[in-house]
């Protein structure tokens, strides 16, 4: 994908956390309750951000062997929930208002795909105001690559004419699994040495850098 393209992008699906919201510190904090739960010790942020991936099912078959992913599950919504970082909703990101805002001036169709469990997201798309700019929300996915496809056929949404924003490896592997175009955010869970591994598209800073790229004339030079 060439910078110069971007504009030409009718649908755009994005991940949530990492990507629109900064969540980290709630989520970091419902591992170490899940941890807890199993008398294991906390583990610090960036050590959670260098080992934590995407499906998160191999995350804690790892550190957490042998135990149901359901019984996981149960433990990590408890530690979301009363996490102390929770008292206010896991703010945007700096310019995702902004950019959520200029694609709907664009009329381009918005979707989520995101592994956030599904009540969590939709208490808090609504909280923020953001819940009307998509047109359909796929949440408390375990695998994106398996519900890529469709999402794809489903809303009748072309590969050439779409794009996957994310902030980790996961969401690159699930745009190319999809056949479209990735775009690697360095907001959230992995970095920029993790990322680049994963040959995304584009990978940026944040949102910012891409709004004026949806500007650019026709006949722009590629990158």
């Amino acid at each position: 994908m060439v910078k110069s393209k971007l504009h030409h992008y009718q649908n755009w699906i994005f991940d949530w956390s990492g990507t629109l919201v900064d969540d980290l510190a709630m989520v970091l904090d419902a591992t170490n309750h899940v941890l807890a739960q199993y008398g294991k010790g906390e583990i610090g942020r960036e050590d959670f951000r260098m080992s934590f991936r995407l499906p998160y099912a191999g995350y804690y078959e790892e550190i957490l062997p042998g135990i149901p992913l359901a019984e996981l599950e149960d433990h990590f919504r408890e530690g979301f929930a009363h996490s102390e970082a929770s008292g206010v909703t896991s703010p945007l990101l700096p310019y995702a208002l902004e950019f959520l805002e200029c694609l709907h001036s664009k009329d381009k169709r918005m979707f989520i795909l995101s592994s956030m469990d599904a009540a969590a997201f939709e208490r808090h798309a609504v909280e923020l105001g953001i819940d009307h700019f998509f047109e359909a929300t796929y949440a408390g996915v375990l695998d994106k690559r398996d519900q890529i496809h469709t999402m794809l056929e489903k809303h009748s949404l072309e590969t050439s004419d779409t794009v996957f924003l994310g902030d980790m490896c996961h969401d690159v592997e699930t745009a190319k699994h999809g056949g479209v175009a990735s775009i690697a955010l360095l907001t959230g869970y992995q970095n920029a040495e993790q990322l680049g591994a994963a040959n995304p598209d584009l990978l940026i800073g944040d949102l910012s850098e891409i709004h004026p790229l949806l500007e650019m004339p026709l006949n722009s030079e590629s990158l």
